[in-house]
């Protein structure tokens, strides 16, 4: 355990000093800085803990990770968010139960976590506080990210690694389940006759990992431009001012433009575009894209793109490579342009050459 303890420290601190001095540093990266070395410190009391003491003591990385992990997502993608004192609350409860944890100097042990001693009530909230804080932080960072992949559907038709956020998405996805197996395993300790500093050791395991993906993705993260972030609000079409006949108007114009245009072949295109060239608002166009043709901005385009693919595939002269054919198309990377294709077609570019092949 010491020595998972002594490496978290190290990494979390490194970590903390490359994002600090990242050149170009944004406010997420000073954000994910402050996070790094408060887990630095989180782990450094661990391993001082078993110096001093011998035993763990009673300590929740729940109550720092989980309001750190939103205060995060919160700066890459809200465009209003501003870093203000009064966010410090977030870290509040840490602070609290951590201060009071070394006072009374509370072990952490799970054997005797429901015996009714004078420590019964402390240890009582600090398990409600860390279910609360769970409960709250995690499910709305999720949120905030989903929200922002979905704008970016709605209004590019491009869409790089970098905004997507899916490495964000991925360890909130992965905190969520983490913080469950944890629940689940303190419960069973409890139970049965388990290794008692199990919950411990998983939990300070599972958060070494954690620091390792925040420390290298981190550090890849570039701030995403403030006309690229989405509202916090989620457009909603139950009470649409648009009539039945106006939007099927837009409808055939969208249609009418994408076929008699190859304006699919930009890989800049975006919502901002479309919309300055058919001289139809935002908000309506992307109504319309998802209630009435059933497709957002992004599927849209990429369907037009995918079919100008087959075509040159299936073509016997084209001597292009696979990878220019989905740059010429209008794909802006091959990542992206391998996933649509196979997402709608239900075959790789590869496969579907073979395939049309005439030998």
């Amino acid at each position: 355990m010491n020595t998972i303890a002594w490496i978290g420290f190290c990494q979390g601190l490194f970590a903390a000093l490359l994002m600090f001095t990242k050149k170009d540093s944004s406010l997420p990266d000073k954000i994910l800085s402050g996070w790094l070395t408060l887990l630095a410190i989180e782990f450094l009391t661990c391993g001082l803990d078993h110096e001093v003491f011998g035993e763990p003591l009673l300590s929740s990385s729940f109550l720092l990770f989980n309001p750190a992990m939103f205060v995060y997502v919160s700066s890459l993608t809200r465009p209003d968010f501003k870093l203000r004192w009064l966010q410090l609350l977030h870290l509040v409860p840490f602070v609290v139960f951590e201060i009071l944890a070394y006072s009374i100097r509370e072990p952490f042990s799970m054997d005797g976590f429901f015996v009714r001693d004078e420590n019964f009530l402390f240890r009582i909230s600090f398990a409600v506080a860390n279910f609360i804080s769970w409960m709250i932080y995690n499910p709305l960072s999720l949120v905030y990210v989903h929200k922002h992949r979905m704008h970016l559907r709605n209004e590019k038709s491009n869409i790089g690694e970098n905004e997507n956020l899916g490495w964000v998405l991925s360890v909130a996805i992965f905190y969520f389940v983490y913080c469950a197996i944890a629940f689940i395993i303190s419960a069973v300790v409890y139970i049965g006759d388990v290794q008692p500093l199990l919950p411990h050791i998983y939990n300070y395991t599972a958060l070494l990992f954690v620091v390792f993906v925040l420390s290298f993705y981190g550090l890849r993260q570039q701030e995403l431009p403030k006309e690229s972030l989405a509202s916090v609000q989620t457009p909603t079409y139950k009470n649409s001012l648009l009539s039945e006949e106006n939007k099927e108007k837009i409808k055939n114009k969208i249609l009418h433009y994408f076929e008699n245009r190859t304006v699919y072949l930009n890989p800049d295109l975006n919502m901002d575009v479309l919309s300055k060239a058919l001289k139809i608002p935002k908000y309506q166009l992307t109504e319309v894209l998802n209630t009435v043709i059933g497709k957002n901005f992004f599927q849209f385009v990429n369907s037009y793109r995918v079919e100008a693919v087959k075509k040159m595939l299936a073509d016997p002269k084209n001597n292009y490579s696979i990878e220019a054919i989905g740059y010429e198309c209008g794909f802006s990377s091959k990542s992206s342009f391998y996933k649509e294709f196979k997402r709608i077609t239900g075959m790789t570019p590869i496969n579907f050459k073979e395939n049309k092949s005439p030998f």
